[in-house]
């Protein structure tokens, strides 16, 4: 018997097992698919010579994670790699916005828009900085993060502390028209808000904007050498090595609980694998206490409260082989891992806005990805491994294009979404569409059907915005990964803090698995008032 299950080898399940067993643990990791890594998977399916990424493929919060760092992935083997530039922004009239890999760079690229838009640029990236090692403990450390939030507010004293939680609670449209005169800063902000489900008029979409802003400017976008999955294999070698145990094809059906403790797990096929410690989930939390433990062991207002959990916007992916570069209208394009496609701020606003009402967009904001052009070795020389992904209701009440597309996701509409991302990329790449080998299409049902968190394609399990983040996430309560079911912990993006590639949610919940029980009744007195 293990002293831990995990359900779930996802980046987050990985953690929280490979922290387990560095504390001595046995440990045995429950995955659904045949493969592990839940949304960090690379393979060969789109062409025999070119690595594709199925799902996430940069990774700045990997980067800057202190949770990843602490596991010393290089020596499982994990190798990192960048693009010359790491995000452009290119508009119609040939103009681009740059995130270069040195600030001096990018605040030169932005004095092309207006002359006093670099400065700007430098003094923001002054004062991430100052904050960068507190914000990512607190960011990545259990609600509340007492020390490096003590350690915050010493630093943001007085009016300047203000003015800062002001900046970063603001609609990211009107943080870059406070910060820049011209509109090249406020695209690489409003660009990188949209990673996530947060329109541009969205509060808090600011701070978001920001901080991705600023890991790239620091970090960078890298890639894993030879692909997203390389990330896993380093995961997973590092968890094999120390003892624990990776089982793949294992459906977990439930959570197996006994006088109001997890126990264990049910699988499908028939198994009943015991946990002498603890059950951690690598899961959504809908899935979690709706389906693995059932509303008979839960608390009616956690009930209530799942009733109004909201999802974030869903997904559309193609992936593409191409025979030569992008041949991009705008320069700066070229040599950028990552390129935002839209008409300026008010095209990611008019886009938000269509996703708002449920209808399909007519002209997407695409985040295009250039892999070979990120590391090298993803398709042979002169060509590219390339992918787009867009945003889009999680229901579908219409069209606001002329295609009639209702969100069944049947070929045609696949291939006529498709066929809608690659127009935007042919817009300001003439000559794109000529390059393709192949393709691969991946509509919401499909990434689902790959990895049962991604619901409906949403990629951060749960919205971004800021009421389902922190004591909210994913319901009203604590903000910490204990659940009101003794011994069960939520490990997944679910928890706080959220989305992205860094493990925190795994190692937050491995670290209140490890700690004394007793504080458990106290962390949930909110969820059962």
């Amino acid at each position: 018997m293990p002293d831990a299950v995990v359900i779930g080898a996802g980046p987050n399940g990985l953690v929280a097992a490979n922290l387990l067993v560095d504390a001595g643990w046995s440990v045995e990791v429950l995955e659904a698919q045949d493969e592990p890594g839940g949304a960090v998977r690379s393979d060969r399916g789109v062409h025999p010579d070119y690595v594709s990424d199925l799902f996430s493929a940069f990774y700045p919060l990997a980067a800057a994670s202190p949770v990843l760092a602490g596991l010393d992935l290089a020596a499982e083997g994990l190798r990192w790699s960048h693009a010359p530039r790491v995000l452009a922004h290119p508009l119609p009239d040939g103009r681009c916005a740059v995130l270069e890999r040195r600030v001096e760079d990018t605040s030169t690229g932005l004095r092309r828009f207006a002359a006093v838009d670099g400065p700007s640029w430098e003094a923001l990236y002054r004062t991430w900085l100052r904050l960068e090692p507190d914000l990512l403990r607190a960011l990545f450390t259990p609600f509340p993060p007492i020390r490096p939030g003590l350690r915050l507010a010493a630093k943001l004293r007085g009016p300047a502390g203000l003015r800062l939680a002001r900046s970063l609670a603001l609609p990211v449209r009107r943080l870059g028209e406070e910060e820049f005169a011209g509109e090249g800063g406020r695209l690489l902000l409003a660009g990188n808000a949209l990673h996530a489900d947060l329109a541009p008029e969205a509060a808090g979409s600011g701070g978001f904007g920001w901080l991705m802003s600023m890991l790239g400017q620091s970090h960078g976008f890298p890639v894993p050498v030879g692909g997203a999955g390389a990330l896993t294999a380093a995961l997973v070698s590092r968890l094999r090595r120390r003892g624990g145990v990776l089982r793949c094809g294992q459906r977990v059906t439930s959570v197996v609980i006994r006088g109001g403790i997890a126990v264990g797990v049910g699988t499908a096929g028939g198994e009943t694998v015991d946990a002498r410690r603890a059950v951690l989930a690598d899961t959504s939390a809908p899935a979690l206490y709706r389906d693995l433990v059932g509303e008979q062991h839960l608390p009616p207002r956690l009930l209530r409260d799942l009733e109004r959990f909201q999802w974030d916007f869903a997904t559309f992916k193609v992936d593409w082989a191409l025979t030569g570069p992008v041949p991009w209208a705008a320069s700066g394009a070229v040599g950028a891992g990552t390129v935002h496609l839209s008409d300026g701020v008010d095209g990611l606003t008019r886009f938000a806005a269509q996703i708002a009402r449920e209808l399909i967009p007519d002209e997407p904001f695409v985040l295009f990805g250039q892999m070979t052009t990120a590391d090298p070795t993803r398709s042979p020389a002169g060509t590219e491994s390339a992918w787009a992904y867009t945003h889009l209701p999680q229901h579908v009440t219409a069209d606001a294009g002329p295609d009639g597309i209702t969100g069944r996701w049947d070929r045609r509409e696949r291939e006529v979404m498709a066929d809608r991302v690659e127009n935007q990329v042919e817009r300001l790449a003439p000559g794109f569409r000529s390059l393709i080998a192949a393709r691969r299409i991946l509509a919401p049902p499909t990434l689902q059907a790959m990895d049962e968190n991604l619901h409906g394609g949403a990629i951060n399990n749960g919205t971004t915005a800021l009421h389902q983040q922190t004591v909210f996430r994913p319901t009203p309560g604590t903000g910490r990964p204990e659940t009101p079911v003794k011994h069960l912990y939520l490990a997944s993006a679910a928890a706080h803090p959220g989305g992205g590639v860094h493990g925190a949610p795994g190692a937050n919940a491995a670290r209140a698995a490890l700690r004394p029980r007793a504080l458990h009744a106290t962390l949930h007195r909110a969820q059962r008032l």
